[in-house]
This record gives structure tokens, sequence and C-alpha cells, in this order.
């Protein structure tokens, strides 16, 4: 964004567009790392087609790809549109503003009213898991659950169905003793709870400037469009 030097827009200092193109590279990255990381990703290949945990899990990482993409794009339209002084640019660059404020207001509302979906899925996946290697169902799920261990760092579950010291002595960690506060589920809840809390603060944020966004792309229009017939173009400068 810019400012009048003949101080047409009653402004000192607008927020740079570097701001949002970084607030949209912060969407991707954390999209990125929700779809490729360990514990994700993990999850996601054990899961059967009947678990939603999948259709979630590509579904975050697709919407968060789009909306740091237009977060992006309007940031660039909004700049152009100051240099060039054009009604149409700042036009698009408050149409891209809408349409991540329209993609935000959903994943948030989503996010909140969906906020256990996830963690139930998630932990549905481990128990399907443990309790197939509790019956000694294949040897392939013995070494997934292995591998969910030494993800989360934890070991077993509190099970009613009997014993299950022999089912943790072969797949935790060497070394690594069962107890409560190792029990999986717990880890599972604690890790997606912070993880949930990041992805919170990021989509307010997000919010706040888009809004931001769209109210100093529209004051801008109005301020190319009304001193049009004042002669005052080219006078902007970005800073």
């Amino acid at each position: 964004f810019a400012c009048a030097q003949q101080e047409l827009l009653p402004c000192q200092s607008l927020p740079k567009n570097l701001l949002f193109q970084l607030l949209g590279l912060s969407i991707a990255t954390l999209s990125t790392v929700t779809h490729y990381g360990l514990h994700f990703t993990l999850m996601s290949d054990i899961s059967l087609e009947s678990n939603s945990y999948r259709v979630i899990h590509h579904a975050a990482f697709y919407v968060g790809i789009c909306l740091s993409m237009t977060l992006i794009l309007a940031a660039l339209l909004s700049s152009a549109a100051t240099v060039r002084e054009s009604q149409c640019l700042t036009a698009m660059g408050f149409f891209c503003f809408a349409l991540a404020f329209c993609g935000l207001i959903p994943a948030a509302c989503w996010r909140y009213t969906h906020g256990t979906e996830v963690e139930d899925s998630m932990m549905d996946v481990y128990d399907l898991v443990y309790e197939e290697v509790r019956r000694n169902a294949s040897s392939f799920r013995r070494h997934e659950l292995t591998a969910i261990h030494e993800a989360f760092l934890c070991c077993g579950k509190h099970s009613p169905f009997g014993d299950t010291a022999n089912v943790e002595h072969k797949t935790c960690p060497s070394g690594q003793a069962h107890d409560a506060e190792q029990d999986c589920l717990r880890e599972i809840q604690h890790f997606l709870k912070k993880h949930m809390d990041f992805v919170s603060t990021l989509l307010g944020i997000a919010i706040g400037f888009t809004v931001y966004g769209m109210i100093l792309t529209s004051f801008l229009w109005f301020s190319i469009h009304f001193s049009s017939n004042l002669d005052r173009k080219g006078k902007y400068i970005l800073r």
C-alpha cells in the first residue's frame, strides 16, 4: 500500500503489502506442515477409507493453500494498484481480500463447531490398530503401532479388554516403560490441542488483517476515483 504525498489519504502509514504476503506464506507453511508432517501423514496412511480423518487431512491442506495464494495475490494487486493508480486493480485486490474473508470465516466456524472431530478420528485410528495388534491380527499392524508409538513418544493405552502388557512390550520403544503419563490417547489429544490452538490463532490474525485489507483497498479506490479530476496522477510513492 502507499500514502499520498499531498495527504490525499488521511493516514501517515498504511501496512505494507509484505505483511499480507508473510501472512499468506505462514498459512501455506502451516498447511504444508499439517499435510506432510510425520504425525499427520502416519495417521492418514494408516486410517481406513471409512474414517473421516483422511478426508479432513487432505481438505485442510488444499483449503489452506488456496487461502494463502488468495492473500498473496490480494497483496500484489493492491501494491500494483497503488503504483499505477488503477481503480480496476484496486477493485480486484478488494475482491481477493473478500474472497479470502469468505474462506476464512467458514474455516474458523468449522474449527470451533467440529474441533473434536479431528481428535476423535485420529484416536479412532489408533484404537483400530491397537486392538488388531492385541488380537494378533497381523504383523503389519504391529509395525504400524510401533511407528505411532515412536512418533508420539508414547506407549499403549488403558484398555478395558484385559492385560495389554504383551502388546506394549512388542511395540513400545525400547527402554520405555508404560505409565499413565505415556498413554497414547492422551498424547494424541495433547499434540492436537497445541496444533489446533496455533491454527485458531493464525485464523484470527488472518481474519483481522483481511478485514483491514478490505477497508484499505476500499479507501484507496475512492481516493483514486475522486482524485482523478484533481490532476494528482503519479503522486503516490511506496513506503
